[in-house]
């Protein structure tokens, strides 16, 4: 008996269920198990992951590179547009340095000198609004000298944590540098790489076995790639449409809020409102009637966004429900925390792709299949 009749048997079907029942429950009693697995991958191979990520990302603008300054496909003119493309992503982090930096320090300082000025507006506004001021509000709003004892006392209690976190911060730091230049390799052997592992699936692989894998390959990464450079554009543009609003209306803190507003407008549905609460409580504190008129262009620059810069910049290749999306940030963002909630939208599309367009198919011509060889039975 061959493979093509074992799996034309009546009880082959139920015999996988079964199995992919137990291996599922297996899988979800043992997450911890496979937690670790990708935590230990993570400690020893997060640099190298690291720099294929950052290989792949910088991978569509030295591609575009190569074609607008080279006109060619060569190896030597793609080694200078991936030099090229390195040193442009690098004089960008530069470039937000230098003009973003200098402003979150300074609204940041002027916020904390600030801070009594802030504390007598906001008890202003409890006494105006005729509201009790609670136990809890009352040490919520007490003054910037107590706070600033409390700092201490916090600083001096918690010396060794904080020295470990900016060792911890300083390791991270030299890790991305690591990555940074190890992905430069990375994309001068990008044709090396995809001929090897070409050559290992074609070995391992039947061909339509392969065909099927390039075919699911390819669909996953134009996905990737333009949910990727979307999002950017889309939070550059948001973030740029709040500093030009905030700076007509000479609002404060315009570098603070606006860099809050665009790095928050990264996650998916929660991160508009939570970089607009933020900034809200921020300009109450300053000028209520900025906070008003902050919240009001936030909800129409939201509209906007919805019906306007999403489907432009997104079109209908991401086209994924409102529950699987939903689903995807709750799951992805418990399993990998801030990096799954950000690339939940793209997850959840590619496993609906696989699902509508690789499992239910298959399922229905095996189906299919099986019914029209029954009879001959």
């Amino acid at each position: 008996m061959n493979w093509k009749d074992i799996r034309n048997q009546k009880w082959y079907p139920y015999t996988v269920a079964i199995c992919s029942g137990v291996i599922l429950y297996m899988c979800l009693n043992n997450l911890s198990f496979f937690l670790g697995i990708f935590s230990f991958i993570s400690k020893y191979f997060g640099t190298v992951i690291l720099a294929f990520a950052i290989a792949y990302m910088i991978n569509p603008l030295a591609k575009l590179i190569q074609k607008v300054l080279f006109h060619s496909e060569g190896q030597n003119s793609w080694g200078a547009s991936s030099l090229i493309a390195m040193i442009l992503v690098l004089l960008l982090f530069v470039l937000l340095g230098v003009s973003v930096v200098p402003q979150l320090v300074a609204s940041i300082r002027t916020f904390v000198d600030n801070i009594d000025t802030y504390v007598a507006t906001a008890e202003k506004m409890i006494s105006d609004l005729g509201l009790s001021q609670t136990e809890f509000m009352q040490n919520l709003i007490e003054s910037s000298n107590h706070l600033i004892d409390t700092l201490g006392d916090l600083i001096s209690k918690n010396l060794s944590d904080i020295l470990a976190a900016s060792a911890n911060v300083g390791k991270s730091v030299a890790n991305f540098a690591i990555a940074m230049v190890l992905s430069l390799y990375v994309l001068a052997e990008k044709s090396s790489l995809k001929i090897g592992i070409r050559r290992f699936l074609r070995a391992v692989l039947s061909a339509n076995m392969y065909r099927a894998l390039g075919n699911f390959y390819q669909k996953c990464d134009d996905i990737l790639v333009r949910y990727i450079s979307c999002s950017l554009l889309e939070s550059v543009i948001i973030g740029c449409s709040n500093a030009l609003f905030m700076t007509i209306f000479h609002m404060e803190f315009t570098g603070l809020i606006s860099v809050i507003v665009a790095v928050t407008n990264l996650i998916p549905n929660f991160g508009p409102i939570i970089g607009g609460v933020i900034a809200a409580f921020i300009l109450v504190l300053v000028d209520p009637a900025h906070a008003l008129m902050f919240i009001i262009f936030t909800i129409v620059l939201q509209a906007i966004d919805g019906y306007v810069i999403k489907p432009k910049l997104f079109g209908n290749s991401l086209g994924v429900s409102g529950l699987m999306i939903l689903i995807a940030v709750i799951v992805f963002g418990k399993l990998f925390g801030m990096l799954g909630i950000l690339f939940a939208i793209p997850a959840a599309a590619i496993i609906e792709f696989t699902y509508n367009q690789l499992l239910l198919p298959y399922l229905e011509n095996r189906k299919k299949n099986r019914e029209a060889s029954s009879p001959a039975q």
